[in-house]
């Protein structure tokens, strides 16, 4: 497989094998593909989790489980607050 890459991708590159970081430019690029991947799978795997916690939203619609409104943003602000003060 033969691969292009702009003079910038290949300075940095040089870079990173100059470093003692890697020991070939190959492995720089094998490491950039695996952080693609990683990235794209915990991607995937996050909008599942989203998906799946909408359609337990709708399925509580459905059976008639609401929260009122303000009960609702005060949850939501709480968790907020609380998502801040871990930070």
């Amino acid at each position: 497989m033969n691969v292009s890459l702009t003079p910038e991708l290949e300075r940095r590159i040089a870079e990173k094998v100059q470093s003692g970081l890697y020991p070939t430019a190959s492995e720089v690029v094998r490491e950039g593909l695996r952080l693609l991947f990683a990235r794209e799978e915990a991607e995937q795997e996050r909008t599942a989790r989203w998906q799946t916690q909408i359609q337990e939203g709708l399925d509580e619609l459905d059976r008639g489980e609401l929260l009122p409104l303000e009960s609702a943003f005060a949850e939501a602000r709480a968790r907020v607050a609380a998502h801040r003060q871990r930070q």
